[in-house]
């Protein structure tokens, strides 16, 4: 199911005029959560008509800052766990 975000994304989207295949894509396959989505209709609302090309590069430039705020949450994680067990041993 999509979030309100994802949909708004969408419909944001077919209203510029891009293909129905190209939003359904963006919107359902890679922006489909609130954080990716927001941020593309952010850049959607400051920037007036970016060509698919440019679209394209946001969206890689998104999925990429996730990814990297993933990693690093996880890499966080693992050094906590470690501190522990320095602290308190097994």
């Amino acid at each position: 199911m999509a979030s309100e975000k994802t949909d708004e994304l969408y419909s944001l989207l077919l209203s510029k005029g891009y293909p129905k295949e190209f939003c359904a894509e963006i919107a359902y396959k890679n922006m489909n959560t609130d954080y990716t989505a927001t941020r593309m209709l952010g850049y959607l609302y400051r920037v007036t008509d970016p060509r698919i090309e440019d679209l394209v590069d946001e969206m890689l430039a998104i999925l990429s800052d996730r990814d990297a705020i993933i990693q690093k949450k996880e890499m966080e994680h693992a050094q906590s766990v470690l501190n522990d067990i320095y602290e308190n041993g097994l």
